[in-house]
């Protein structure tokens, strides 16, 4: 088994927000992580998936310490850096690098791309030996684009090359985990399969770990090498891309799978129907927080929160009937292989 790079054990966030109207004094929170325990290892991609609103974007996020954590340990390489400030934590930052969703606002329109994809490395104060100009062009280059284009803006590019752009300086410190929050979720579906065939290739070059955040399970299958799935908080269930696209234990997970559109109606998996809306982050339900959606709950599900158990050979599922309702297996994705060209 590979080195594990990181390790989050009990890890929460919780936003602070006012309740009550506008002259409350009463303090709600927002419970956008809530007990996660999950580890990365080296090398690795791991897929991270669920609904909008669940947490993932704020894990990536707590993962780099954009964010501080309320509670609970990530160890990077060792160190637990959920506390850290200061020069100790800028020092962890330069090993750990972030893909932005959007590639039209997470550059700066002011800047040159010369400027761009080198500004990490002046912040850090790491003067490239060829000159930044050149280790600029040569950051460009490995991302697929031309050298001439140091010199442009980046609104003279489409969401394709910016998205490359972002992703260069995300290289430009070699980093050893880049968290990749929805990369290609803004783009054409044209461009994506080029954009996770990129990521792949320097994957291999540079030797990346990578938490790869998203909604979109085809694009995450064709990526990841295992996945994490998240609900209200909450990791549900963790398992290797193949088991979990073919066998998934979790009620959520086989809602979510079956829920994929499928070309021709031979290839749809048996649905699984889901109730109601998730519930708010403000005031999750007592016991399992999956049981006021789940068509298999029972009383027991509504008094007992589950824990993420083994189930299997690096197969992880927090539902307390998982043994009773079994796999369900969805032909809808079959494991293997890059994205078309």
């Amino acid at each position: 088994m590979a080195e594990t790079l990181v390790d989050i054990a009990g890890l929460e966030k919780h936003f602070a927000v006012a309740g009550g109207g506008w002259f409350s004094r009463r303090k709600l929170a927002v419970r956008a992580v809530d007990g996660v325990d999950l580890a990365i290892r080296r090398g690795e991609t791991l897929g991270l998936v669920g609904e909008s609103g669940c947490g993932k974007s704020t894990l990536g996020r707590l993962i780099l310490r954009l964010v501080r954590p309320s509670a609970g340990a990530i160890r990077f390489g060792g160190v637990d850096i959920a506390t850290l400030e200061g020069a100790a934590l800028r020092a962890v930052r330069r090993r750990a690098q972030m893909i932005f969703q959007d590639p039209y606002g997470s550059l700066n329109p002011r800047m040159r791309v010369a400027d761009l994809v080198t500004e990490p490395l002046r912040i850090a104060g790491r003067p490239p030996a060829a000159g930044y100009r050149a280790h600029a062009e040569s950051l460009l280059q490995s991302v697929g684009l031309d050298a001439q284009h140091a010199e442009r803006y980046a609104h003279e590019f489409s969401g394709g090359q910016r998205q490359r752009i972002g992703i260069a300086r995300a290289l430009a410190l070699e980093p050893e985990l880049v968290v990749a929050d929805e990369p290609v979720s803004a783009l054409d579906v044209s461009i994506r399969a080029q954009v996770i065939n990129l990521m792949q290739d320097l994957q291999a070059r540079h030797r990346l770990t990578y938490l790869f955040i998203s909604h979109d399970l085809g694009v995450v299958h064709h990526i990841a090498d295992r996945v994490a799935v998240m609900y209200l908080g909450r990791i549900v269930e963790l398992a290797p891309k193949r088991a979990l696209y073919a066998t998934p234990r979790h009620p959520y997970t086989q809602s979510l799978l079956a829920a994929i559109p499928a070309a021709t109606p031979a290839l749809r998996g048996r649905r699984v129907a889901l109730g109601g809306d998730p519930p708010s982050p403000l005031a999750p339900p007592p016991g399992c927080r999956f049981h006021t959606r789940c068509p298999h709950a029972i009383e027991r599900c509504r008094r007992e929160d589950p824990p993420l158990q083994a189930a299997g050979e690096g197969h992880s599922v927090a539902c307390l009937r998982a043994d009773e309702i079994g796999p369900i297996a969805i032909p809808l994705i079959q494991p293997g292989g890059r994205a078309g060209r």
